[in-house]
């Protein structure tokens, strides 16, 4: 194995560290609050609302799954459905306030415990390691479902 391979092993390997470790986490801050749910409400605040298809399209996900999990939002009272002012036909997902909230809550809590892992890298290594990830994020084939 050439020390490229290697290094892309270790690299797999620890995303699916990283993923998991994610996953367990957001559980913890919100029990409610699965990761994906998290992620949703996260695009909803950015994009200012969108359709169900969007986002869809947006995390290379079945339509079926994003109806399930903005279902279990809406029937949470974080997300609700209003019809877009230029078409009637389409419904557009927004935040509630509650969703804003616990978006809020959520983001805090994240944001902390990144903060309190990283606490002891130089800034460097910081500045580094997130541009290798928006790097890393932005050259994701579209479609791709397995990373």
């Amino acid at each position: 194995m050439t020390t490229a391979e290697t290094a892309v092993e270790t690299i797999q390997r620890e995303m699916t560290t990283f993923a998991r470790r994610a996953r367990a986490s957001a559980g913890r801050m919100h029990p409610e609050l699965s990761l994906v749910s998290y992620t949703l409400l996260g695009h909803l605040e950015e994009r200012g609302g969108c359709r169900a298809t969007d986002l869809a399209a947006h995390y290379a996900l079945d339509k079926s799954t994003v109806s399930r999990q903005v279902a279990a939002l809406e029937r949470a009272g974080l997300v609700e459905r209003r019809l877009d002012p230029e078409d009637h036909r389409v419904q557009v997902l927004h935040l509630t306030e509650a969703g804003e909230e616990i978006l809020a809550q959520v983001t805090r809590s994240r944001r902390a415990a990144f903060q309190e892992r990283l606490a002891d890298w130089p800034e460097a290594d910081l500045v580094r390691f997130a541009g290798y990830l928006e790097r890393y994020n932005a050259g994701t084939p579209a479609g791709s479902a397995d990373d």
